[in-house]
């Protein structure tokens, strides 16, 4: 990374940077790689530091950096894409399944959950909570919704709460015939809970995938699957649909 000042250029002048800080990240960098502070940055390039913050910030919004918390700014990993769309299709807790079970509860579902799952809005449903980590960090976080008509041999299992109970659900779905999937996609924005567990601020955008699993002619389970849009990017299958919603004030969690 030069030391050469900028010259003026018709694009504003963090724009110009960001071009040129991308160039060095992938010349001079790892992932991982903890990035010089912002007074020696903004020193090295002869700009100010609010016009180094906005290069960054965009850098960052495209998911080339990351700003870890006691850490400092790194150089974020390659996105991972996120399938939608194929026919591959496979339950939850496959053996090729690429999310970790982190615990079950059994809850009364949101009510847009509960009409998918045409279950009552009164009805407790096994709540699976998984996660997704690359490279260290999170990339995911997914709660599985699945009726009790779905699993019904589960009340023998000795597993009241927590991962094993999680795995449990997971097995006890495999003996279903899965019939298809669908797939939603939408543009949110990171709630207090979904930011904590995928460690970003609140309000820091988000992909929320929503796959309905069929079989025996109905919604035997709901995944609702919160990504990190500056980490991951949709890849697309030559079949099946894709809804894609824009409307901010509709959730399915």
């Amino acid at each position: 990374m030069g030391t050469t000042q900028l010259e003026s250029v018709p694009e504003p002048k963090y724009w110009h940077l960001k071009t040129v800080l991308s160039e060095a990240l992938e010349t001079e960098f790892t992932v991982g790689e903890i990035l010089p502070n912002e007074r020696d940055l903004a020193a090295r390039f002869g700009v100010a530091r609010a016009t180094l913050r906005q290069a960054l910030e965009q850098l960052e919004l495209e998911g080339r950096l990351q700003r870890r918390r006691g850490v400092g700014t790194t150089v974020a990993p390659p996105r991972v894409g996120v399938a939608v769309g194929t026919e591959q299709h496979a339950w939850p807790g496959a053996n090729d399944d690429v999310w970790q079970p982190a615990d079950c509860t059994q809850a009364v579902p949101p009510a847009s959950v509960a009409d998918a799952l045409e279950t009552g809005r009164d009805e407790p449903v096994h709540t699976v909570r998984r996660s997704r980590v690359t490279h260290g960090q999170p990339l995911a976080a997914e709660l599985l919704y699945v009726p009790q008509s779905s699993v019904p041999d589960l009340t023998a299992i000795d597993a009241p709460s927590g991962a094993a109970r999680a795995r449990a659900v997971l097995r006890e779905l495999q003996h279903l015939q899965l019939e298809g999937q669908e797939n939603a996609v939408e543009l949110g924005s990171a709630r207090a809970d979904d930011a904590k567990e995928l460690d970003r601020l609140p309000g820091a955008p988000v992909l929320v995938v929503t796959t309905r699993y069929l079989a025996e002619g109905r919604t035997a389970a709901l995944s609702v699957a919160t990504y990190r849009a500056d980490t991951c990017r949709l890849t697309f299958g030559d079949s099946g649909s894709v809804e894609i919603h824009q409307d901010p004030e509709r959730r399915a969690s």
